[in-house]
């Protein structure tokens, strides 16, 4: 039921005005870090879909989500500079 309300809360809220497109490839980890949090969710759930296996269920583990979103935070913190997908290939890639 939680999920419900919540789906139906978040489809009543406007959402900011972002980009039309976000090019994953030339973004750095600073411009991840200053991004809008709609911005910034949109990235985080594109991420979890890509690093995962062809073949897994179309299920997103709510407590690994967060949890590399906080080692993805925490790496972006510490090295601004390095491409986005360079940090998550090397946090999440094989």
């Amino acid at each position: 039921m939680k999920k419900i309300a919540l789906a139906l809360a978040c489809a009543f809220v406007p959402l900011p005005a972002f980009a039309d497109q976000i090019d994953l490839s030339t973004m750095t980890c600073a411009e991840f870090l200053q991004s809008d949090k709609t911005e910034m969710m949109l990235t985080l759930a594109w991420l979890d879909a890509y690093y995962k296996d062809v073949d897994a269920p179309p299920v997103i583990d709510t407590d690994k989500f967060v949890a590399n979103a906080g080692k993805l935070g925490d790496y972006c913190a510490a090295n601004p500079t390095i491409g986005l997908i360079t940090a998550t290939d090397e946090l999440f890639g094989e």
